[in-house]
């Protein structure tokens, strides 16, 4: 297995000592750098400011908001660094939610399944450059029609040869359904709040996809980089206390009320009560409450917190859950050479 550094997206402000970081995870033979966008910072450009400083690390996102960007769009950044990394980079793509979707890039939500399949489809027309672009689906008509059209577009080919035709998609799924679509159309698999002790419903959903007419992938080549919170410590208690937060936020106050593709992941998880109670404290203001309520288990199911000995324990059930990259957020250099020398 190997492991790759989640540098996320920003919060108020840039983070501190990112160039230490990469140059450490480099050093200690990371696989990969990956970098995500919220409603904040985007991913891109970290991405190629960070990038920039490495030789040897794929370069990825974790993950790029489809609405952010049109599809010929996307394809132009990705075809634009995976020439300045020479060959480097890896596309990770997701729908993201109808509150972001609607209410940052005032785009429309609906059917984001059938969106996800065009939007890749125009993608690798663009790096194949085999003809003009087009697309006769209802999400992304290339040339535009209709009403909103002048009727003067002209299918095209991108102006620059890409440096490879089929440069890695890899999806950031949640619910079964994409998570088959992403066995099936693309090259890997961006789970967020990942717990071996559902793989064989993870594999499930991924085998699903595998099976259907024309799948990319098999399970023998196909990428699970899973995100994963590990926290080396002697102090578990505190370690365990200071995950809450994050986790309540997730389960309790992305989306609305009513549609968090992230409770759903924690729902199928088995714990329905405890994201209502959770998603109750948070959406009435008691966000601190709604942390204190999570169980411990709750996060050690899809965290891995302790000493050194259960670190790499747990590392190694991750691995023969079926995960190919662990994606981790050392906080110092001294981190990343603890987190290498684990999975050597």
């Amino acid at each position: 297995m190997k492991l790759g550094v989640q540098l996320g997206y920003w919060g108020a402000q840039p983070p501190h000592g990112t160039a230490e970081l990469v140059a450490a995870a480099e050093s200690a033979g990371f696989d990969s750098l990956f970098t995500a966008e919220a409603w904040g910072s985007d991913a891109y450009t970290p991405l190629a400011w960070w990038g920039a400083s490495t030789t040897t690390m794929r370069l990825g996102t974790s993950v790029l908001q489809m609405s952010a960007r049109t599809p010929t769009a996307c394809a132009m950044a990705a075809l634009t660094l995976d020439h300045l990394s020479g060959g480097r980079h890896m596309v990770g793509l997701g729908v993201s939610g109808p509150q972001v979707v609607e209410g940052w890039y005032g785009q429309p939500f609906a059917k984001p399944l059938a969106r996800t399949r065009e939007y890749i489809d125009i993608m690798r027309q663009v790096w194949a450059r085999e003809a003009p672009v087009t697309n006769s689906g209802e999400h992304y008509p290339l040339p535009l029609d209709g009403e909103r059209a002048t009727g003067l577009g002209k299918p095209l080919k991108p102006i620059t040869h890409p440096l490879r035709r089929d440069i890695p998609i890899l999806l950031g799924a949640e619910g079964p359904k994409n998570v088959a679509l992403a066995a099936e159309i693309a090259d890997g698999w961006l789970p967020l709040f990942f717990t071996p002790r559902m793989a064989d419903t993870y594999h499930s959903w991924l085998d699903e996809g595998f099976a259907r007419p024309g799948a990319r992938r098999s399970r023998a080549d196909f990428e699970i980089c899973a995100t994963a919170r590990i926290v080396i410590t002697d102090d578990r208690p505190a370690a365990l206390a200071a995950l809450k937060p994050n986790i309540a936020l997730y389960m309790g106050g992305m989306g609305s009320e009513d549609t968090n593709f992230h409770a759903e992941v924690y729902r199928r998880m088995g714990y329905s009560d405890l994201v209502d109670e959770v998603t109750a404290l948070f959406r009435s203001g008691r966000k601190d409450e709604a942390a204190l309520v999570i169980p411990d288990d709750v996060v050690d199911d899809g965290a891995i917190v302790g000493n050194v000995d259960h670190v790499r324990e747990q590392i190694a059930l991750w691995e023969k859950a079926g995960v190919t990259t662990m994606l981790v957020s050392p906080g110092s250099p001294e981190e990343v050479r603890q987190l290498a020398a684990l999975v050597e």
